[in-house]
C-alpha cells in the first residue's frame, strides 16, 4: 500500500482565552479586556493548519473525547475542515480536554494555562496502535500531557515508545511533539522515545530540558549554533531522520545524513501580534507538510516560518491559518 497524508493522535483540547492586562501576584486583580474561544491541542491545531492550506492532502483525526459539547466540537470541526474523524473515540463519562489561557497584552504578552486533562489522559497505547489509515506520517503530540502514554513502560522505558514502535511497525513514519512545562520528566519521557521517531519537532525549550541544557544566554539571546548543537544531539539521542528546532527568533532543521540548516523568522512587528496561541503547532504543521512534500531544508524553515507568522495575527489557536498559495506568496515577496 503506497502511504499519504498525515494522521494526528493526541491532544484536542477547547481553549477558552482571557485577554489580560499583565498578569497579577497571587492574591491580586487583573482586567479582563478581551476573550475568545476555540479548538486547541497538538492533533487539532496541526491538523486545522494543514487543513486550511487547502493542498488537498489526504488528513486523519485519533485521539480521545469526551460525550458531551466539547467533544461535539472537535467532531464539528473535522467534518468543516475535511479531516476523516473515524479514529476519534468518544468516551463515555469523560470531560473533553479544556484550558483556561490567560494572556498578556502588556508585560511581553506571556501566555499562562490552566488545564484540564480530562479524555485526553485515557488515551492508550492500545488505542494508538488501532489508528488505521493510509496516512504515511503520523504525528503525535504532545507527550508529557497524555497520562497513558506518559506512564512507566517496563521493556520501552515509557509506554508513549512502545506505541511509536508498533506505529513504525505498521509501516508509518512517526513525528513527535511535546508540551513546553515546568518539570523534570523531559529526559525521562521524552528519551526513550526517540530512537522510534522520524521527525521529532519542538521548540527550544523543550530541546533544552529534553537535553539538560541551557540554549538562551543569561541576557536572553541565542545562538544559531548553539541551536544546531542542540539539533544534532537529538539525532546522537536516537531520532530516525530529522530534528526541526523552532524559537521566535528563528528555525534549524537537521537531518541524520549530517545536513543541516538554520533561517531567521518571519516576525512580524510585537504591537502586530495578537496571540502567540498555536504558533509552535502552526510551524510544527508547516514542517510536516513541507517534509511530506520533499522540501528541501530552507524551504521547509521557510515554510513552517511564515504559516507560523500568520498565526500570530488571530487569537485562537488556528483562526490565522493561511492558504498555501498565501504562504508562498508572502515568501516568493520577501526574497
Amino acid at each position: 500500500m503506497e502511504r499519504k497524508g498525515i494522521i494526528g493522535v493526541g491532544n484536542w483540547i477547547v481553549d477558552s482565552v482571557k485577554f489580560i492586562t499583565v498578569y497579577p501576584q497571587k492574591g491580586n486583580l487583573t482586567n479582563i479586556v478581551g476573550q475568545d474561544q476555540g479548538l486547541g491541542g497538538c492533533a487539532h491545531n496541526v491538523l486545522a493548519d494543514l487543513a486550511s492550506l487547502k493542498s488537498g492532502l489526504p488528513l486523519y483525526a485519533g485521539g480521545c473525547i469526551g460525550d458531551d459539547e466539547y467533544g461535539r466540537m472537535c467532531l464539528d470541526a473535522c467534518d468543516r475542515l475535511g479531516i476523516d474523524s473515524t479514529n476519534i473515540k468518544t468516551l463515555p463519562g469523560e470531560a473533553t480536554s479544556y484550558t483556561d489561557v490567560m494572556s498578556e497584552i502588556e508585560g511581553g504578552r506571556a501566555r499562562t494555562f490552566f488545564h484540564c486533562r480530562g479524555a485526553n489522559a485515557k488515551l492508550t497505547v492500545e488505542q494508538v496502535l488501532d489508528c488505521k489509515c493510509p496516512a504515511r506520517i503520523f504525528h503525535l503530540g504532545y507527550l508529557l500531557l497524555l497520562d497513558g502514554l506518559d506512564k512507566e513502560d517496563p521493556e520501552y522505558g515509557v509506554a508513549a515508545a512502545r506505541a511509536l514502535d508498533g506505529l513504525s511497525k505498521q509501516g508509518y513514519e512517526t513525528s513527535v511533539d511535546v508540551v513546553s512545562e515546568e518539570s523534570d520528566r523531559y529526559q525521562k519521557i521524552v528519551l526513550p522515545c526517540l530512537k522510534y521517531t522520524d521527525y521529532f519537532i519542538v521548540n527550544e525549550v523543550e530541546a533544552e530540558k529534553s537535553l539538560g541544557i541551557t540554549l538562551r544566554k543569561a541576557d536572553g539571546t541565542i545562538d544559531f549554533k548553539d541551536v544546531e548543537n542542540a539539533a544534532r544531539a537529538l539525532l546522537d539521542k536516537g531520532v530516525r531522520k530529522m530534528v526541526v528546532i523552532h524559537f521566535p527568533e528563528g528555525g534549524v532543521v537537521a537531518t541524520k545524513d549530517g545536513r543541516c540548516c538554520s533561517a531567521p523568522s518571519f516576525s512580524p512587528a510585537k504591537e502586530e501580534i495578537v496571540s502567540t496561541v498555536g504558533a509552535g503547532d502552526a510551524f510544527c504543521a508547516g514542517s510536516l507538510y513541507a517534509i511530506h512534500e520533499g522540501y528541501d531544508l530552507k524551504d521547509l524553515l521557510d515554510f513552517a516560518s511564515a504559516c507560523a507568522r500568520f498565526n500570530l495575527f488571530s487569537s485562537t489557536s488556528t483562526g490565522g491559518a493561511p492558504t498555501i498559495e498565501t504562504v508562498k506568496e508572502f515568501i516568493a515577496s520577501r526574497k
